[in-house]
């Protein structure tokens, strides 16, 4: 399916959003919520491969060009109410997916709205991050993006040093990363600024919670996985085989398969 159009939404604090659509851009469908260290270009080709809906909009959340800036009030519930503009926009969704970060924000939402289904791909939630807030907290202060970088790929997803020198040595990749953390403190901090719900997705008819095989049952993002899960007792479990944190990057076919497979099961 290709996009078919970009919208740009008003949302609060004289910030801004644009959303990305592909296929029908009438036609309720899935709603993609990305995570930190993500934009919607990232989801690009888990978009164009999904079928299961008429339509796949793909938002690109505050603080990652062309959207807007997070600004000062920034909070997850200022990200609950973003994508309560981009559902109302968009009249609904038929299913709405968030990766990470932006997992949370989707099982958060489906407790202030009623929702269809809501699919979440390694969601994580506070114990996350925690141990390398006041590291990133220093680089934000320096706006030391490149230390921003170095301590989320080598400190909370664990890539070995080598793997992190190779992203570095490729100018356009690491500027693109650079980019992406501009806003990786604040989100990761919002974690933090309200009490660990005690349920989630109250008001959803279903709820899909996947988890990369290579992540199942360890730290951080199968640990925070089953933080999410203990708190949806109802949901439906999924294992990806054979991925990790980044299956949109690395395998974009088979999450969507997997992803299109959970619409037709509902």
């Amino acid at each position: 399916m290709e996009q078919s159009i970009r919208k740009r939404l008003v949302v609060g604090d004289g910030s801004w959003i644009t959303v990305d659509v592909y296929g029908e851009p009438d036609v309720p469908g899935l709603v993609v919520v990305p995570g930190a260290m993500s934009d919607a270009l990232g989801w690009r080709a888990v978009a164009t491969a999904v079928d299961a809906w008429p339509s796949v909009a793909v938002v690109n959340r505050r603080g990652r060009a062309p959207s807007g800036p997070l600004t000062a009030a920034y909070s997850l519930r200022t990200e609950v109410a973003d994508l309560g503009v981009v559902l109302d926009e968009l009249g609904g969704a038929r299913a709405l997916f968030g990766w990470s970060y932006g997992g949370l924000i989707a099982l958060l939402a489906a407790d202030e709205r009623p929702l269809r289904q809501v699919i979440a791909y390694e969601p994580v939630m506070r114990p996350f991050g925690l141990g390398v807030l006041p590291e990133l907290k220093a680089a934000q202060e320096a706006a030391d993006r490149d230390a921003a970088v170095e301590i989320v790929h080598r400190r909370i997803a664990g890539l070995d040093g080598a793997v992190v020198d190779a992203l570095r040595a490729d100018p356009e990749v690491w500027e693109a990363l650079r980019r992406l953390a501009g806003p990786l403190y604040a989100e990761l901090a919002a974690l933090y600024e309200e009490p660990a719900p005690d349920a989630l997705a109250r008001r959803s008819d279903r709820v899909d919670l996947i988890v990369g095989g290579a992540s199942r049952g360890t730290a951080p993002y199968g640990t925070s996985f089953d933080d999410v899960a203990r708190r949806v007792p109802g949901a439906g479990l999924h294992e990806l085989p054979g991925q990790g944190h980044m299956s949109h990057l690395q395998a974009p076919v088979e999450l969507a398969r997997l992803i299109a497979g959970l619409a037709a099961a509902g």
